[in-house]
């Protein structure tokens, strides 16, 4: 399960994603150089032509070859979802899966036109197949989000048919089916007029995707008119800590930090933007991308492990911003299962009483508003955000071992 959207400014698009996956599966922020072409690359269970890579920034169950959400150095941004349609994905071959998908796009594609021409591309000719979750053997097809500085597209998949939207304004989408007739393009077997959601599994009830795909429209929809304010990277990260009261806890603020719920009811309430379902799945990563020249700051991502409430937004550099090819300067420690490990430890421990969450945002709240004020004095010097990034990891190691020292996490 997952949440994704974005909102498209004047030169400048705001893309954010929370990965929602089994709690105790770790997942890895990872920065990558170009890659020459040539040869076979092995996907998750398929071989195929690679045809090189962009510099990339990838969130990536540590399992996966394929990446939940990620950003190039072209300024493209693509994360998936989750849906269920009247196709078992049970009985398809392996093939690609969407993390397949995600980060193949991501390496190819320099605008989100591209990336949507590859995606499509690749699932036509490979199609779309293979377990997703190993934890609970599941199987699925995924929806996407694929953004750039001035555009974006829905891609809703179901095997290897496919349909998409061009987003004007923002787009929320979640683990269900959105589109209807309006969709712009779609694969050549797909009849004119279809209404997409026909292939919706009737049988999977949408609860647990409605409020939380409400919750992201109402963002989208509320953002105001001025490019300045509308494309906050700041009210982005606190919609993704909303535990289903709205948003909280923007960088250097420490309330108000609502515990999320204890339960999911029969209707699929309990289950948050900022994801808490016990024993059972969790926001294990998140990312906010600001896209184009025109952004403030511009070229720059925040990333972070585990549940956004329990969690420290990193800043850092947009791949290829001080140069083509350049790779961003990310902390090392956010590419290791131990450092994802901790970061779900302190989840749980948020879960466990309501002082919880105002603790951990009283000592992570004040160290994450200061890497981003730091961040945006840094400028676009190489060697300023590698030095910025070991700051970064030293101090998000010492705000966990100070949590712990105090019982939490």
């Amino acid at each position: 399960m997952c949440d994704t959207l974005c909102v498209v400014g004047d030169g400048v698009t705001l893309f954010a994603k929370n990965s929602d996956r089994p709690v105790r599966e770790p997942q890895v922020v990872e920065a990558h150089g170009r890659r020459p072409g040539g040869g076979r690359l092995r996907t998750q269970y398929l071989d195929i032509d690679d045809t090189g890579a962009a510099a990339t920034v990838l969130s990536r169950p540590v399992w996966l070859w394929g990446a939940e959400h990620g950003v190039n150095e072209h300024g493209v941004a693509v994360g998936n979802e989750m849906v269920n349609t009247v196709d078992d994905p049970r009985t398809a071959a392996p093939a690609l899966i969407g993390m397949d998908l995600v980060r193949l796009a991501l390496e190819r594609a320099t605008s989100a036109d591209e990336a949507l021409h590859v995606m499509t591309g690749l699932l036509e000719r490979h199609g779309q197949g293979g377990v997703g979750d190993d934890v609970n053997d599941v199987a699925y097809w995924s929806s996407f989000l694929i953004a750039d500085p001035r555009s974006s597209w829905v891609l809703e998949t179901s095997g290897r048919r496919w349909a998409a939207r061009p987003v004007t304004g923002g787009a929320a989408i979640s683990n269900r089916l959105t589109l209807r007739r309006d969709w712009a393009r779609a694969a050549a077997g797909v009849t004119p007029g279809t209404d997409i959601d026909t292939w919706r599994d009737p049988a999977t009830p949408t609860g647990f995707a409605d409020g939380r795909l409400a919750a992201g429209r109402a963002f989208v929809a509320g953002r105001p008119a001025s490019p300045a304010l509308r494309c906050d990277p700041r009210a982005v990260v606190a919609h993704l800590r909303d535990h289903g009261h709205g948003p909280w806890g923007a960088p250097g603020d420490d309330g108000p930090a609502v515990p999320p719920p204890d339960r999911v009811e029969a209707d699929g309430s309990g289950v948050t933007v900022c994801m808490h379902v016990r024993d059972f799945e969790a926001t294990t990563a998140s990312m906010v991308v600001a896209l184009g020249a025109g952004g403030r700051p511009p070229g720059r991502a925040w990333v972070a492990l585990g549940n956004p409430c329990a969690s420290v937004y990193v800043p850092v550099l947009l791949p290829g911003w001080c140069g083509p090819g350049s790779p961003s300067a990310v902390p090392a420690g956010l590419g290791r299962e131990r450092l994802a490990r901790r970061f779900a430890a302190l989840g749980r421990a948020v879960e466990s009483g309501a002082s919880a969450p105002a603790a951990v945002r009283a000592v992570l709240g004040p160290l994450e508003a200061r890497l981003w004020d730091e961040a945006d004095a840094l400028g676009d010097d190489p060697a300023r955000w590698r030095a910025f990034a070991e700051r970064a990891q030293r101090g998000i190691v010492d705000g966990l071992d100070t949590l712990a020292a105090a019982g939490i996490g």
